[in-house]
């Protein structure tokens, strides 16, 4: 069975520490949801994992059925089965999605490619027009989305990263992108680590684990009933222990608040 184990991982940006020790193994078919108060490294974990230029890994492990991702450019941890659906989906103009994709599943039958792209496309309820316009170039946000499920779709990865998947989508996109993902789990065996605020996901993508994310590291993984009581409480419980005391602005390390250039530019401070 195939697995994306994560193995003390330690990572920095701009000089500061933001992880500080991550563990957690995901193996194929499973979704495993991460959530925690805005500015504490979710969305740096997605990038680290993904291989984004700008962090640095300072030790740990990350590894797809053994093979060693940490120090692989991005590309080559795509090629070995990874993928990441950013927050933010970027645009690539001059490079239609259709060209994209051909390239990236490395076929000379550039219709056979397009062909799948209209049959997800029809799924996830993309108007075929957007697969000969650039990448996200002048889509709305809940529209870059739905791109992004069309390319897991198509590329079919092994493991998938959603760093925030329901930003931006409406009540109904919600339905049709998640089923989409829990599908791919069910039918192809997609292991799904899913970053994430709400739980209403859950209702169409059903996480087998919730982990609770602050201070850089998971502090306690439950089921499902966890999500609901991060709902129902917020994060206090986990984040007290970690808040610097009145009047101290300095973390324990005697640095000063930190915000990640990379991450959520509406997200709280790092501290």
């Amino acid at each position: 069975m195939s697995t994306l184990t994560i193995e003390g991982l330690h990572a920095s940006v701009a000089g500061r520490e933001i992880l500080s020790g991550v563990d957690l193994e995901v193996a194929a078919g499973e979704v495993h949801a991460v959530m925690g108060p805005n500015g504490s490294g979710k969305s740096t974990l997605a990038h680290v994992i993904a291989g984004r230029s700008g962090y640095e890994e300072l030790s740990g492990s990350v590894r797809l059925d053994g093979c060693e991702l940490l120090g692989m450019p991005a590309w080559k941890r795509a090629e070995a089965g990874l993928f990441l659906a950013m927050q933010y989906p970027t645009e690539v103009p001059g490079v239609s999605l259709l060209d994209m994709l051909t390239e990236s599943v490395r076929t000379p039958e550039g219709a056979a490619v397009q062909e799948q792209m209209l049959g997800e496309a029809d799924r996830i309820g993309l108007e075929a027009q957007f697969l000969q316009r650039p990448v996200n170039v002048d889509l709305s946000g809940g529209e870059r989305k739905r791109n992004e499920a069309l390319q897991l779709g198509v590329l079919k990865p092994a493991f998938a990263v959603m760093d925030e998947l329901d930003s931006g989508l409406d009540v109904d996109a919600l339905r049709i992108v998640a089923g989409r993902i829990e599908e791919a789990t069910e039918h192809d065996g997609l292991g799904v680590l899913a970053i994430t605020h709400y739980s209403r996901i859950f209702a169409h993508l059903r996480p087998d684990a919730v982990h609770v994310f602050a201070g850089g590291r998971i502090q306690e993984s439950g089921g499902a009933e966890l999500a609901d009581e991060l709902e129902a409480d917020g994060y206090e419980r986990w984040t007290a222990a970690l808040t610097p005391a009145s009047g101290d602005t300095s973390t324990s390390s005697g640095s000063q608040a930190f915000t990640d250039p990379f991450g959520d530019p509406f997200a709280d401070q790092l501290v």
